[in-house]
């Protein structure tokens, strides 16, 4: 059942480039010696084998399982429970999902081969699946066109408009296929040949975009911007010019408009990630950032009302994507001497 907050989250999790670690608790050995994946369904844990062709894999070995494509792997080629197994992954990931607060599930199989029919049958299965359960509407994820369209033509829409993610102006063909299905769109702010590094850029690439996408007749209320996110660890400033962006999107286009930008980029090469998506997720929703890409789990309505800017771990990161750490040193410093 859908639980839904005011925080418009599009749940990011079932994707196959998704990584387990092979040491971690949600990888298991079976009694024959073969490896499983392990999840819960009701609160009880139950076990997904881990194909041998996968197992056997360089990927493996290194101590790493694509998990979400071990299920849609069973679900298509497995053995009656082997299909049976892959399914329920697949379907317990979105009840979770939804349960946390999404408003959208994130669907991407283009990592699960290299042959496109393949993938077409992967978006095909995993849809039908996932539906089966699923309350709330799925976000298309891919950047082909066939993959887009056989996804969005599996979509329910019963259960909402579907989510293209996403469209640009370097994806500007996108955009017919999503008015075509009666989608909602992440409007990114690419440009058409580069990428911003600047608000300016940003603001200039997505009045293109609007205009574009007007146009095509789909409506404000159904475009999701997406300022783009560029990891802090590179810049610290690329998190103000995600927030000014924030802030110019929301005066220029006023409340009708939505966002849902990939918020976890900004936390990658440091430790305590999920900490700095947290505050990262709270400075955004404050400039006017209604929504995001994120894993329900750790980002939704009640864990951002719990982040107080006071408690040290919070208080370093947002000095951090405020621009007043360089280099986010005393962040990591704090992390290292377990002072935050």
């Amino acid at each position: 059942m859908a639980s839904k907050g005011s925080y418009i989250i599009v749940g990011e999790n079932i994707h196959c480039t998704r990584i387990r670690m092979t040491s971690g608790k949600f990888v298991e050995s079976l009694p024959d010696g073969s490896k499983a994946l392990v999840f819960k369904e009701k609160g009880v844990s139950v076990r997904l084998p881990i194909t041998k062709v996968i197992a056997e894999g360089e990927e493996f070995k290194n101590g790493k399982v694509r998990h979400v494509a071990v299920a849609v792997q069973q679900g298509l080629y497995g053995d009656a429970a082997g299909k049976d197994l892959g399914k329920r992954y697949v379907q317990a990931m979105a009840l979770e999902q939804e349960a946390n607060g999404a408003w959208f599930l994130d669907l991407n199989v283009d990592e699960f081969s290299i042959d496109q029919a393949e993938k077409i049958r992967a978006i095909q299965w995993a849809a039908a699946a996932i539906q089966e359960v699923s309350t709330v509407p799925l976000s298309i994820d891919s950047s082909d066109p066939q993959i887009l369209q056989a996804g969005l033509s599996a979509c329910d829409k019963s259960k909402g408009k579907p989510l293209v993610n996403s469209v640009s102006l370097e994806r500007s063909a996108f955009i017919a296929i999503a008015a075509k299905a009666g989608a909602c769109v992440i409007a990114g702010a690419t440009g058409e040949t580069s990428m911003p590094e600047s608000v300016e850029a940003r603001l200039e690439n997505t009045a293109k975009l609007m205009k574009i996408l007007t146009d095509a007749g789909i409506a404000a209320k159904d475009v999701y911007l997406d300022p783009l996110v560029y990891p802090a660890s590179v810049d610290v400033k690329n998190s103000l010019m995600v927030i000014d962006s924030v802030k110019a999107l929301r005066k220029l286009y006023g409340k009708d408009i939505h966002f849902a930008p990939g918020l976890s980029n900004i936390s990658y090469g440091f430790p305590k990630r999920n900490v700095i998506n947290q505050v990262f997720a709270k400075l955004c929703l404050e400039a006017g950032c209604d929504g995001g890409i994120v894993d329900p789990m750790q980002i939704n309505d009640k864990i951002m009302a719990g982040v107080d800017y006071t408690d040290e771990p919070y208080r370093l990161a947002r000095e951090l994507l405020l621009g007043n750490d360089e280099w986010g040193m005393n962040y990591i410093s704090a992390f290292r001497e377990g002072n935050a």
